[in-house]
């Protein structure tokens, strides 16, 4: 074995962690003349681990099969939104099953408070491109979608999956809440009961998880450098990005997307709707697999969002 393969170490969120020898070579032989001067490496993705390699080149490799599905996934849905969106977004250089490299996009994640300690300049320039993004990503035209193949990202539900849902979460966790938790939840799927709440839709490509750190915030030009992570992506309900927003940034920053997103108002009681039920579906993962890190998945999200069925935004 080659002296530089015997002990490589890379630092993740202050650890120290090895790399396994095998990624090394994956990249060594796709890239033969790179050098190994820095390393990062990250094992905290659901169906990839990822090397960066000298903060120029990001290497994904597949977990699993499902890993595996999710990167060939990606590569069409960023053929395709390339060629529609003007925020960055990774270009594959090299793919393989289970194995994909881009350049790396620099920047750190864009968190709520982040975004708030801005001059008020900055932070309509930030929201102005988000609900750019999101505009232009759920208007790319459905025969170009049909053409590239894409398939529904898989987070749909009909009414009646959402009334069991609700049967599962009395069930499932309601012996351990407070009273005031189980009224939050009752009157959360009120309006799915009464049948009030209109859940059909139109679908369009959407993210599907567009969470702060999948949105990078260039902290010297105080803009918005790139989006990663298209493996969720797929056709869907437009609601469910902006429900991931809400989560994320809470409505009074939402709300200032209207102007780069007319339709926002057709949509945002779902979106109110499937925010709420976010920690719900967190939670009872994290019961039935006893996996406390579900459980606490949700810390530090916006709970500024208001009721579901309050006045649309005026214009």
């Amino acid at each position: 074995m080659p002296e530089w393969f015997r002990l490589f170490v890379a630092i993740h969120d202050g650890v120290t962690m090895n790399i396994p020898c095998k990624y090394l070579e994956k990249i060594r032989a796709v890239y033969p003349n790179i050098s190994f001067e820095h390393l990062d490496f990250n094992q905290d993705g659901m169906v990839n681990d990822i090397v960066v390699v000298n903060h120029q080149i990001v290497f994904r490799f597949a977990k699993d099969d499902r890993g595996k599905k999710v990167l060939s996934h990606e590569a069409k849905v960023l053929k395709v939104i390339q060629n529609y969106i003007d925020l960055r977004v990774p270009q594959f250089e090299h793919l393989e099953e289970g194995f994909v490299s881009y350049r790396f996009i620099r920047g750190e994640p864009l968190s709520r408070n982040t975004l708030l300690k801005l001059s008020m300049a900055s932070q309509n320039s930030i929201i102005c491109q988000l609900g750019r993004f999101h505009q232009q990503l759920h208007s790319i035209p459905s025969e170009v979608l049909l053409n590239a193949g894409l398939s529904f990202s898989g987070v749909e539900r009909s009414r009646e999956d959402w009334l069991k849902f609700y049967d599962r979460v009395q069930e499932t966790l309601f012996p351990y809440l407070w009273s005031h938790q189980q009224t939050f939840i009752h009157e959360l799927f009120a309006p799915i009961i009464t049948g009030e709440l209109n859940l059909s839709y139109t679908p369009v490509l959407i993210h599907g998880d567009l969470a702060t750190y999948h949105i990078l915030f260039d902290p010297f030009s105080e803009t918005i450098s790139g989006l990663i992570d298209f493996g969720t992506a797929g056709l869907g309900d437009p609601a469910c990005d902006f429900a991931v927003l809400l989560s994320n940034y809470g409505e009074s920053i939402v709300q200032r997307m209207q102007s780069n997103y007319p339709l926002l108002t057709s949509f945002i009681n779902r979106s109110r709707f499937l925010m709420g039920t976010v920690e719900l579906q967190w939670s009872l993962a994290g019961i039935k697999y006893k996996d406390p890190e579900m459980l606490l998945a949700h810390i530090g999200l916006a709970r500024d969002v208001e009721p579901i069925g309050k006045n649309r935004y005026s214009n």
